[in-house]
């Protein structure tokens, strides 16, 4: 399979955690201490961590840090998006459509050399 496929699926899968990790507990554990919240949390990022680090090490073979970094990035906005649209039922602001936009020129400058074939 396509290492860069590999990688994609595997950050899908572990920022499906990460975020239940990280934001999950605001709406579940909102009336037990920070520090039931916190054991939860890191019970959740344990998974999240068996999925991530094979996907940064396949995706290091073919790519640099930067470029696997700003993936990581779009990946964790896409995710995240509908987790705080429909999870916790957040409104939808155009600040999301503008966050993704400046992703979108990261992605341009750190894969351009792929993207125009240099």
């Amino acid at each position: 399979m396509n290492k860069y496929l590999i990688t994609v699926v595997l950050l899908c899968c572990s920022n499906v955690f990460m975020t239940f990790a990280w934001y999950g507990h605001l709406k579940n554990l909102g009336h037990r201490t920070w520090l039931v919240a916190a054991l939860a949390s890191w019970g959740i990022a344990f998974f999240e961590y068996l999925l991530q680090v094979p996907a940064n090490r396949v995706g290091h073979q073919v790519m640099n840090l930067g470029q696997l970094k700003i993936l990581q990035e779009v990946i964790t906005l896409s995710v995240f998006v509908p987790f705080s649209l429909l999870y916790m039922k957040e409104r939808l602001s155009l600040d999301y459509l503008w966050a993704g936009l400046c992703l979108l020129g990261a992605v341009f400058f750190l894969f351009r050399a792929r993207i125009l074939g240099s």
